[in-house]
């Protein structure tokens, strides 16, 4: 299924615009319905799919050595609604999404930081890396819900 970083990116993207509809029916819901918990639902879906979305883009930008800008705009298009369809657009069709996944170390001395053996890593261990990766998103999701519902 994620044999690429293209479609590792892509399914990400998908998975925030459908969040983000989520979200924005509940707010619709609530708002003239007066269902709360429907922007309960909708948002929780959205925080967790957001932060693993988040999670993807800075993958993706370790994985294809993005320069800042780039990266900075897939992390921040997650938090415009709708957006990161048409930011995995633009990275594809400048090429940033080609290329298969970085397993092996080569003469780049760029291989041989410690962030890019810990990328190589998560990239040859994906069960194990889906996991931590997961129970990382879960613990950030439930301090957020601690902190409170964003104002």
């Amino acid at each position: 299924m994620f044999a690429t970083p293209r479609k590792f990116f892509r399914f990400f993207a998908i998975a925030e615009v459908i969040s983000w509809t989520l979200l924005i029916g509940g707010i619709i819901l609530r708002a003239t319905q007066g269902w709360d918990l429907a922007v309960t639902i909708g948002g929780g879906i959205h925080g967790f799919v957001f932060l693993a979305y988040a999670l993807t883009a800075v993958l993706m930008a370790k994985n294809q050595r993005w320069a800042a800008g780039p990266s900075a705009v897939a992390i921040i298009s997650a938090g415009i609604p709708y957006a990161t369809i048409p930011v995995d657009l633009w990275l594809h069709r400048t090429g940033r999404l080609e290329g298969n996944w970085r397993r092996t170390a080569t003469d780049d001395p760029r291989d041989h930081t410690w962030h890019d053996r810990l990328l190589r890593w998560v990239i040859n261990h994906p069960g194990l890396s889906i996991l931590i990766g997961l129970a990382a998103v879960v613990v950030v999701y439930i301090i957020l819900l601690l902190m409170g519902p964003p104002v």
